[in-house]
């Protein structure tokens, strides 16, 4: 080991649509959305994360909130950057040093990532002192996460719901055999619902209102073993203009969800037709392993299960499964070496 290597921190970055979590010293030290508010006469950053959150669906004309990630990707360069080093300066034993450490970043990607589109994510990790970007496809790292042991002659197949991509995967000997990358997931559910309620109710909700009630009533099947109670619903009435408050049911909540649950069940099986029959027998043993915040959506675990005829399990805290790959693969980098690129 070098001099500078005694100076360089390794850090996991799991780079969300929805939310960015970071690993330091093998703990999740960084788990906050990714949103960045922007000053619009200057252009700089105002904040980062849960405090920009708060501003989302709220500003005046002055200030606009950003979310830097579109489908799993960066769409918007400068505020990913601005968004990195934030949240790494959040990190309480890099913060306030006179000397900052050169760091080494293990980042996970979405599997239909373009070569563009991951040179921005490696430029964007670069400008915040990374001596060292490297990258490793989400399928793999929920896969580990997961628990699977991904060296292992057996097939697995991991399907990771996230904010703004669905990764399906059929994983042996250390790598992917086949996968689809599908731009349905929890942002889709999000703006079905607020479609849902406007057409059905007339009524106009934000984008963080939609989202509370997928976390809170969100359902892929119509009926569910355990019934979840209607919740109020505050919005804007689009005939009066006034305010206005709706319950809402997890029944009706399924009704806008399901088309596009229906797409990611025909991309599971899609993966399924294209597998060597030698791993599907595999994966006729093992069944599915689901992660990602989508999969805690009410009864998909169940409806998934209907559709294939294959045991079906949610990785244990899926929110966390692909980070919590990441962080291991990068703890083992010379065991994972042959997956990170």
């Amino acid at each position: 080991m070098g001099l500078f290597d005694m100076f360089t921190r390794e850090i996991a970055i799991d780079l969300g649509t929805a939310n960015t979590l970071i690993i330091y010293n093998n703990k999740i030290v960084i788990d906050q959305p990714s949103i960045v508010a922007i000053d619009r006469a200057s252009g700089k950053p105002i904040a980062v994360g849960s405090q920009a959150k708060l501003m989302q669906g709220k500003t005046h004309e002055n200030i606009r909130t950003i979310r830097p990630l579109k489908d799993g990707v960066i769409a918007d360069f400068h505020a990913s950057e601005h968004m990195i080093k934030e949240f790494i300066k959040l990190i309480p034993d890099l913060s306030g040093k006179f000397m900052q450490p050169a760091l080494r970043i293990v980042i996970c990607i979405p599997s239909g990532i373009t070569e563009v589109e991951k040179r921005a994510v490696k430029d964007s990790a670069l400008k915040v002192n990374a001596k060292e970007v490297k990258l490793i496809y989400e399928p793999m790292a929920a896969a580990i996460g997961a628990g699977i042991d991904v060296e292992n002659p057996e097939g697995n197949m991991i399907v990771d719901i996230g904010g703004g991509t669905t990764e399906i995967a059929v994983i042996a000997l250390g790598g992917i055999v086949c996968d689809r990358s599908l731009k349905i997931a929890g942002d889709v559910f999000t703006n079905d619902i607020a479609y849902f309620i406007r057409s059905q109710y007339n009524l106009d909700i934000g984008e963080r209102t939609a989202e509370r009630i997928k976390i809170e009533i969100g359902s892929a099947m119509e009926e569910l073993e355990f019934a979840l109670e209607d919740i109020p619903v505050q919005g804007r009435d689009l005939i009066t203009g006034k305010p206005k408050e709706i319950m809402v049911s997890y029944k009706e909540v399924f009704k806008a969800l399901d088309k596009s649950i229906m797409r990611i069940e025909d991309a599971i099986m899609e993966t399924l037709s294209i597998t060597p029959p030698e791993l599907a027998s595999d994966i006729y043993k093992t069944g599915i392993y689901l992660a990602g915040g989508g999969a805690l959506l009410n009864g998909l675990a169940d409806r998934i299960h209907l559709k294939t005829g294959l045991p079906v399990c949610v990785a244990e805290d899926p929110l966390r499964a692909v980070v919590r790959g990441t962080g291991i693969a990068l703890k083992n980098i010379n065991k994972f070496r042959f997956l990170i690129k």
